[in-house]
């Protein structure tokens, strides 16, 4: 797969429901594709942020598509009190967190434990990467990061190997830490409801977490949100594992006053989407309504 397919679109334009002059604002821009069909349903004006300088590149389309209805920050959506003008206010709010497909189809990027590459996961190319974690962090550290970010139960066995194996030379590729996590796993794969899930997932899931802080951006943004949004705004939140979803669970506990779920229920993929992307098949969609009434208890 070398294009990007926006997850559970049509779900999250429901929850959404964008109008005619309304101002949207999406968090995790990627691949542009939840931005671009909010574009197209309705005359409202979007604006993009992601922390990726390659993101740019893709926004420059839109932009001369869609002239002044679209506009693009380049930063970390933690960041939106210095990113956004003091007078911006938003009817619609967009995260779609995690990675985005041109993310781990771009090789050189070392995001993608299936194909040979540099151990890098910088969502932004910028700071510590993934080899000075796997390559200069103590045992007792980089098992930490693995266990938990990536509830891997094997966590202190993978560190212990990986040190073993640095002590011979830098693990400095992708397919390398992928090798030797399936030797201590022993087995490549591992069967999840009807997909296989590769040995190496959650080792490499745990790593990009920690290097690209993931985690406390989500916390931040959210807590920062109350303050750029219209009254009646809707906010549309896509997990992929249960880390992202339980912070965003645990921040609408805290705001139940002034947030209102839409969906009773979380919203996942059907079984044509999941086909159709099997990337989708861990997404998690949540939708809230904001009331400015109790903008005080927020």
């Amino acid at each position: 797969m070398n294009y990007h397919i926006p997850v559970l679109l049509n779900e999250t334009l429901e929850i959404l429901a964008p109008k005619n002059t309304e101002r949207a604002l999406d968090c995790t821009f990627g691949g542009g594709g939840h931005t671009r069909a909010l574009l197209n349903s309705s005359e409202c004006y979007v604006c993009g942020i992601d922390r990726d300088p390659e993101a740019k590149f893709r926004a420059d389309s839109l932009k001369i598509q869609y002239g002044d209805r679209f506009d693009f920050l380049l930063g970390r959506f933690s960041q939106l009190s210095k990113l956004l003008k003091n007078s911006d206010k938003f009817d619609m709010i967009m995260f779609d967190f995690g990675i985005s497909s041109f993310q781990i189809d771009t090789s050189e990027r070392g995001f993608s434990f299936s194909k040979e590459a540099p151990l890098d996961m910088r969502m932004s190319k910028e700071g510590i990467s993934a080899y000075d974690i796997v390559n200069f962090f103590s045992e007792r550290d980089l098992a930490n990061i693995i266990w938990t970010y990536g509830d891997e139960r094997n966590a202190r066995k993978i560190a212990a190997e990986v040190v073993e194996k640095r002590k011979i030379s830098k693990v400095e590729t992708t397919t390398q830490l992928s090798d030797i996590v399936k030797k201590v796993l022993g087995y490549s794969s591992i069967r999840k409801g009807h997909s296989k899930l590769d040995a190496a997932t959650k080792t490499f899931q745990a790593i990009r977490i920690f290097v690209n802080d993931e985690l406390k951006e989500i916390n931040d943004a959210l807590e920062y949100i109350p303050q750029i949004l219209n009254n009646n705004a809707r906010i549309a939140t896509i997990s992929f594992h249960a880390l992202e979803d339980r912070i965003v669970k645990s921040w609408a506990k805290s705001k139940k006053n002034c947030f209102f779920q839409i969906n009773k229920r979380v919203i996942k993929p059907n079984k044509n989407e999941i086909h159709e992307n099997p990337r989708s098949r861990s997404a998690i969609l949540r939708g809230f309504v904001y009331t400015e009434d109790n903008r005080e208890r927020c």
